[in-house]
């Protein structure tokens, strides 16, 4: 076995790293959006999700607690969470609206105190709302409980249901959407889409008693509208009909109507923003629908025709009606 000499020139010398630093460096000069320098005129990523970890401390105290903060009483953990958030929610929003700001108008002057006076009305208008979020957060519990027959409790949906956490962070998102904060609900609500694979933007409409069984997969687009009593499965899509219009179809309807007590069961597709499915309908797995369903509907998809080959040559077509009874499948786990 022989081992090559290391020459000089293969070794990266100081010229070479420095010429290569440079070339970077250079790169960076362009003025394209991914030059841009002034990151911190822009909301910490880190921080909104320290706020979205605290607010779930106080949405459900008895569940997500602090080790840091110690007192005999719940009361005093409970206060000081809400004032910590109250302080770190106003700061990033007050970053948030001057970045606002400056991008609308990047010649003019932002006045400062009027932004921070903006930032903190904002902040208190938003923890006005922890109660009313906390009552639709209890009607989802229930709905989760009633919904999975393999649940033992709802201690275990509350610490271990991806699909109820989901709906939490975009209950808090939705608050501060319709409060027009920028930029700092969609980083929540992705922040719930990297941990648990549900992509709920923060622009969705939801009713209460909302349960999502699994949920991993599962799209709502920005102008869903879902009322209450509605079930979801992995896979399903609430998405626009087409997005070749771009930035021309911003603040149009795009996404589907969801009416009272619809089922929506696993792969399922329902697009565009004209589509109404009719309160007390079921849609089956893997249906695509791009037009409204009437009330009262069930839609399903035609069993398939499964094929089996054993040995050389041979092949067996088997009928549905020896797979099974009904003419329609659903696919639940």
């Amino acid at each position: 076995m022989t081992t090559k000499k290391l020459e000089q020139k293969d070794i990266q010398g100081p010229e070479q790293v420095r010429g290569l630093v440079d070339a970077i460096i250079q790169d960076y000069q362009k003025g394209r959006d991914i030059d841009k320098m002034t990151v911190y005129s822009q909301p910490d990523q880190a921080a909104v999700r320290a706020i979205v970890q605290k607010l779930l401390r106080i949405l459900y105290p008895g569940y997500y607690r602090d080790t840091v903060f110690k007192s005999y009483n719940l009361d005093s953990n409970l206060t000081v969470w809400i004032e910590d958030v109250i302080y770190n929610l106003n700061k990033q929003i007050g970053i948030v609206l001057r970045y606002q700001k400056e991008r609308e108008n990047p010649e003019g002057y932002v006045c400062q105190p009027l932004v921070d006076k903006e930032a903190a009305e904002i902040t208190m208008a938003f923890m006005e709302k922890i109660p009313k979020i906390r009552e639709y957060l209890d009607t989802d519990l229930e709905a989760s409980l009633q919904g999975d027959p393999a649940a033992l409790n709802k201690d275990e949906i509350v610490l271990s249901y991806p699909g109820l956490l989901a709906i939490t962070i975009n209950r808090i998102a939705h608050e501060l959407f319709l409060l027009n904060v920028p930029l700092i609900p969609r980083m929540m609500t992705e922040y719930a889409h990297s941990i648990t694979g549900i992509d709920i933007h923060p622009g969705a409409t939801i009713g209460k008693y909302f349960f999502i069984d699994h949920g991993t997969g599962i799209v709502v687009g920005s102008t869903t509208k879902i009322g209450n009593h509605v079930k979801v499965y992995q896979g399903v899509t609430l998405g626009a009909l087409s997005t070749s219009g771009g930035q021309k179809l911003r603040g149009k309807k795009r996404h589907p109507t969801i009416e009272d007590n619809v089922t929506i069961y696993s792969g399922a597709s329902i697009l565009g923003g004209e589509t109404v499915i009719g309160e007390n309908s079921v849609i089956g797995s893997n249906a695509f629908i791009t037009s409204s369903i009437p009330a009262g509907t069930r839609v399903t998809i035609k069993n398939q025709e499964l094929s089996f080959r054993q040995g050389k040559g041979g092949e067996t077509s088997i009928e549905k009606n020896d797979l099974d009874q009904d003419e329609t499948w659903f696919y639940i786990i």
